[in-house]
Order: structure tokens, then C-alpha cells, then sequence
């Protein structure tokens, strides 16, 4: 275990000032600096997004599952995008496809998951009375606030939201002429997308301060819970990677409205060569997917940090393998930025830069499976309690195994290339990157819940939640894994018009039918989620008898998040069913002093350091009473 230490900005330094503010109703619910309100204005934001994603999703389910369904029923909500034959118009399709991606990908699983439990729990899990900078914090949220304004408003213009797939490609987003959504959408779209990008970078730059500089009095690194791991690197992966995906967009921006040419080219229209010469759409691609790869991972490590907290406390054992765990994520961290290009096996790239891409990203999938050996070696032969929590936690780690393994596929070049534009990419990336974080998402709000608002959510309808959901999703990509390899073309509006593809109709209408009933689903969520907020039963002080800093704080804690003094930590955050213990759990604010009967020979050794601890803090708590007196 770590040696105690004090960390750079102890809890003495904390409590020099008084945290327990007096705020009116606009300082506490809306331009608030406290990171407990903060990250419930990003979860309730998340949970918008989630609704308005998932409807666009049913809707073109609906189309591609029955083609020859009349739609006349959406003409109140869709108006124009209706046709007079009662139709869904092909170009509204398409932005359909752009938005649901660019929704569920930064809005809901960026700013949704990481938004939120980076926000609520860094301060909490490392001992410290807030963020570093509580008004960045606030203009992070915010700046989201702002982008999903401009991303909702784009819903509703004339010539519809953008519609150039969610990773915008040019010269399909850089041309107004090309297609209504390249228009005025597109424009709305870039907005958006750069305030999103300031967002990120407030946030990351918060969280990475807050981790280093304001841990209490014990919290070493190698003691931090590994939800503050995930976070703490997912922010490094943000601050790195954002940046470019905004110098993307702003040469996109160049191009569209100021006549350069960085992504265009030899371009006719109707015949007519426009004058762009010079410019290649490749550098985007290279540019986007600098941010895309890494922002797979940016989803992805929060709902692993996650996971790993709720399956060592519901296994009632030590997580297996801490350091591993630690240095897999580290691994997946530098590895991110350097398997890029794997997306773009067929924009006709050299085949040995092809092979190189192809090396690194088989890499990737050793830290993956390590992650995965120790969350299975966790639950083996525990004591397992299913609480709903747990039980979106090992539905995660079922989705990152099926997923994963698909894409081993993926990452073959020869295979990809036939594979790329199928539906089997789309399988792969909604289990292994969407599903699987959105697991995370759904465990984190189930365990995290009691701490967030005092009352415990209806656990019968989190297992039905779960169990409808987990199926649901399954019934939907799984079958998407066979049409693809199959050839069922991705992005295709209608696949009626081919011989080949018409063998798959009941497989399309079965696929749609489960994705209409495991949205539904969510509706179980919702209303548990609302209702528990205010009328479920009030939750102890620590429910799941957990070992982490945040149960130490009071049922509902204030701006300052203790009232006194900030406890001192003095052991790891994994110390569950130790031998020689009274109880199963020993949570980090126990001395080591305390529990002799259960130390291991070289918790005996750092006693004495740790007695120098409390000798100090009590010096500290001795001279504030004579100063108060």
C-alpha cells in the first residue's frame, strides 16, 4: 500500500475558511459554483439529450425496419419532413443519422457521463471542499448549456439540422449547395460543436488541477478510488485531443464561408467546376478522427472507472489487480492518440501506413482484456449484491467483451475494408463504445443516487429497467453483426430497391420492433429516477457500506461538502472482506492504528508515519479552538 503523505494542498489549507455559503435560488440551482449542483445540471441536461436521441433513432428505425410504413401519423411533430405520399424524406433521413450520432456521442455520453460524476464525485472521493476554480466549473456547464441551445434550435429551421453524418465529412458539409442540411444547419452544427469544445476544455482543465492540488491529508495517488483514475486521464484525453477536432472545424468554417480551400478540391456541381483547387478532404478525416479515436475513450474510461468502484463494493472484495488496472488505463491513454487512422483504412491510404495503424490498434486490446481478466477476477467467488448499480455494471463488462472482441475484426485492414460500410461497424461501435457507456452511465446514477439526493431510487424497477434494456440492446446489434458481413450497406435510406438485401426484411422489422421497446424502457428509468428524487425512501448515510470519502459527508452535504475538519486518509479504497476484520468493510478514514487485527506486515510498518498524522491534526484542531476561543 501507499505511504501517507500530505498532499499539496491538505485539509488544513481547507478549513482556513469558512465554505458554508447562503445562497439564494439563483446562486444554488442555476449559476451555481457548487460541483454537486453542477453535475446534476449536466446529468439533467444528459438525460434531455438521451430522450431526444433515442426518439430521433426510433424514427429512422421506423423507416429503415418498414420501408412502406405510411408515416402520416409524425406529420404533426415532422411537418414538411413528411411527404405528400406520407413518406420520410430521404435528406431528413440523413440528419436523422447526424444528429442522433452527435447527440448520444458529446451530449450525452461526453458531457452527460463525464459531465456529471467528474463534477460530483472528484471532489468527494479525493477530500477537497470544491473544484479548484468553481466559476470555471460554472461556465463549463454553462457553455454546454449554450451548445444545446444552438444544437436544439438547429432542429426546427426550414432547410432541417445538419445532415452530413455525424463526423461532418467534406465536401458534403463544406458546400451549401450540396444538400438543405449542409446549409444553414451545418453552420448551427459548427457552433454548437465549438462551444462543446470550451466546455471540455474548462472541465478537463478543472479536473486535472483539482486531482493534483487538492487532495487530503493521506490521499497519495496510488490511494485514489479508480473512478478518479478514469477521470483524472479521460480529462488528460480531452485537454490533448479537443483542441484539434476545433481546428478542424474551423478550417471547415474557412472553407464554407471565406473561399479557402483546406478540404476542397477538383469539385464539379452540375457540370460546373467550382474554383477550389488544392485542398484535400483526407487532412479532415485526419484531423476529426485525431479527436474521434480518443473521444471513444473519453466515453469509455468514466463508465470503466465506474464500473470498477460498484463492482468491488457489490463483490465485497478488494478490486483485483489495482495497479494493473491503473497502468491498463495508462496504456489505453497514450495508445488512444496513436491508433487514429484505423478509421480510414478505405480512404485509399499507403497499405503500410496501413499495416502500422493496424499493429498499434491490435495493441490497444491488451490494457482492454486487462481491464477485463480483473473485473471478472473481482466478481469470481464473491459475495455479490445485485443491486441495480452492480447489475449495469456486469452488463457493461458483457458488452466490452462482445464488443471488443468484433473489434479485433475491425482492426484487420484486409477485413475492414469490406467490412467499413456495413452494418457491422455499427454493431460494433454501439456495444463496445455506446451501449457499454451508457451501462456506466445508468450504474453510476443507481449507486451514486442516495448521495445526490438523499433518497434511494425503487430498486424492483431498476432490475426491470436493466433486464429490458440489457435484452433490448443485444436483440438490436447483435442481428446488425450478420446483415453486416452480409453486406447491408450503412447510411442507405431505403435497401428495397436491392435484390440482395431484401432477404433481410424480417431481420430489419425485428431490429426496429426491439430498439422501439428497449427505448420505451427508459421510460421505467425516467420515472423511477423523478419520483425517487422526491418520494423515495431516504437513504443512510452510507447504503452500500462502502469505504470511499463521499459516504463520510453528512446525508445532504453543503457548498464545502464537510462541516468540520476534512478526514485524513489512511488506507487504500479497496479494503472489503479483510481477514481479521469485525465488518466487511474498512473504509479509508480508519487509521491503521485502529484495525491491528487485520494489517498485513507492511500496514504494520507504516503506523508510526501514520501516528506523526493524527499527532499533527490534533496540534491543528488544538490551536483553531484557541483561536476560535
Amino acid at each position: 500500500m501507499a505511504t501517507a503523505h500530505t498532499a499539496s494542498h491538505s485539509a488544513t489549507a481547507h478549513d482556513h475558511h469558512e465554505h458554508e455559503h447562503h445562497d439564494n435560488f439563483i446562486t444554488k440551482y442555476i449559476f451555481t459554483q457548487d460541483h454537486k449542483m453542477i453535475g446534476k445540471q449536466f446529468l439533467i441536461t444528459g438525460i434531455f439529450w438521451a430522450i431526444i436521441g433515442g426518439l430521433l433513432s426510433v424514427i429512422f428505425r421506423l423507416q429503415l425496419g418498414f420501408p412502406d410504413m405510411q408515416l402520416e401519423f409524425l406529420k404533426p411533430i415532422l411537418g414538411g419532413w413528411i411527404t405528400a405520399e406520407g413518406k420520410l424524406d430521404p435528406d431528413f433521413y440523413l440528419a436523422l443519422v447526424t444528429m442522433h450520432g452527435t447527440i448520444m456521442v458529446f451530449f450525452v455520453l461526453t458531457a452527460g457521463l463525464s459531465g456529471t460524476f467528474s463534477n460530483f464525485l472528484i471532489p468527494l472521493q479525493i477530500g477537497a471542499r470544491d473544484m479548484a476554480s468553481g466559476f470555471m466549473n460554472m461556465l463549463s456547464y454553462w457553455f454546454f448549456f449554450l451548445s444545446s441551445v444552438i444544437m436544439f434550435v438547429s432542429l426546427f429551421i426550414e432547410t432541417g439540422p445538419a445532415a452530413g453524418g455525424w463526423v461532418v465529412y467534406p465536401p458534403l458539409s463544406a458546400l451549401e449547395q450540396a444538400i438543405p442540411g449542409s446549409g444553414l444547419g451545418m453552420t448551427l452544427w459548427l457552433i454548437a460543436m465549438t462551444c462543446f469544445i470550451a466546455s471540455s476544455l474548462l472541465g478537463g482543465i478543472n479536473y486535472i488541477t483539482t486531482v493534483i492540488n487538492l487532495r487530503t491529508k493521506g490521499m497519495s495517488f496510488s490511494r485514489l478510488p479508480l473512478t478518479i483514475w478514469a477521470f483524472f486521464l479521460t480529462a488528460v484525453i480531452g485537454l490533448l485531443s479537443f483542441p484539434v477536432l476545433f481546428s478542424a472545424a474551423l478550417l471547415l468554417v474557412f472553407d464554407r464561408s471565406f473561399g479557402t480551400s483546406f478540404y476542397l478540391s477538383d469539385i464539379y456541381i452540375g457540370g460546373e467546376p467550382l474554383p477550389n483547387t488544392g485542398g484535400s478532404p483526407v487532412l479532415y478525416q485526419h484531423l476529426f478522427w485525431f479527436l474521434g479515436h480518443p473521444e471513444v475513450y473519453i466515453v469509455l474510461l468514466p463508465a470503466l472507472g465506474i464500473t470498477s468502484e460498484i463492482i468491488a463494493t457489490n463483490s465485497r472484495k478488494p478490486i483485483f489487480g489495482y495497479k494493473a488496472m491503473v497502468i491498463s488505463m495508462l496504456g489505453i491513454t497514450i495508445l488512444s492518440f496513436i491508433v487514429w487512422a484505423h478509421h480510414m483504412f478505405v480512404s485509399g491510404m499507403n497499405p503500410f501506413l496501413g499495416s502500422i495503424f493496424m499493429f498499434l490498434t491490435l495493441i490497444i486490446a491488451i490494457p482492454s482484456a486487462v481491464k477485463v481478466f480483473n473485473y471478472l477476477t473481482t466478481l469470481w467467488r464473491g459475495n455479490l449484491i445485485f443491486t441495480p448499480g452492480m447489475l449495469f455494471s456486469i452488463g457493461l463488462v458483457s458488452f466490452f467483451i462482445s464488443g471488443g472482441l468484433t473489434g479485433i475484426f475491425l482492426g484487420n485492414s484486409a477485413i475492414d475494408i469490406q467490412l467499413h460500410d456495413t452494418y457491422f461497424v455499427v454493431a460494433h461501435f454501439h456495444l463496445v463504445m455506446g451501449s457499454a457507456s451508457f451501462f456506466g452511465l445508468m450504474a453510476g446514477v443507481y449507486h451514486w443516487f442516495p448521495k445526490m439526493f438523499g433518497r434511494m431510487m425503487d430498486a424492483r424497477l431498476g432490475y426491470v429497467h436493466f433486464w429490458l434494456t440489457f435484452i433490448g440492446v443485444y436483440m438490436v446489434f447483435f442481428p446488425m453483426h450478420y446483415i453486416g458481413i452480409a453486406g447491408f450497406p450503412r447510411r442507405y435510406y431505403t435497401w428495397t430497391n436491392f435484390e440482395f438485401s431484401n432477404m433481410y426484411t424480417d431481420l430489419n422489422m425485428f431490429v426496429s420492433a426491439a430498439a422501439i421497446v428497449t427505448f420505451a424502457a427508459q421510460l421505467i428509468f425516467l420515472f423511477n429516477f423523478f419520483y425517487s428524487m422526491y418520494r423515495g425512501r431516504v437513504a443512510s448515510l452510507n447504503p452500500w457500506r462502502s469505504n470511499t470519502l463521499e459516504w463520510t459527508t453528512p446525508l445532504h452535504p453543503g457548498h464545502g461538502n464537510w462541516p468540520g475538519e476534512i478526514p485524513a486518509v489512511y488506507r487504500w479504497p479497496y479494503d472489503y472482506s479483510k481477514p481479521g476484520a469485525p465488518e466487511d468493510f474498512i473504509p479509508q478514514t480508519v487509521p491503521l492504528s485502529a484495525t491491528p487485527e487485520s494489517n498485513l506486515p507492511h500496514e504494520q510498518e507504516l503506523v508510526k508515519l501514520e501516528k506523526a498524522i493524527i499527532a499533527d491534526e490534533e496540534t491543528l484542531l488544538v490551536a483553531n479552538e484557541s483561536k476560535a476561543s
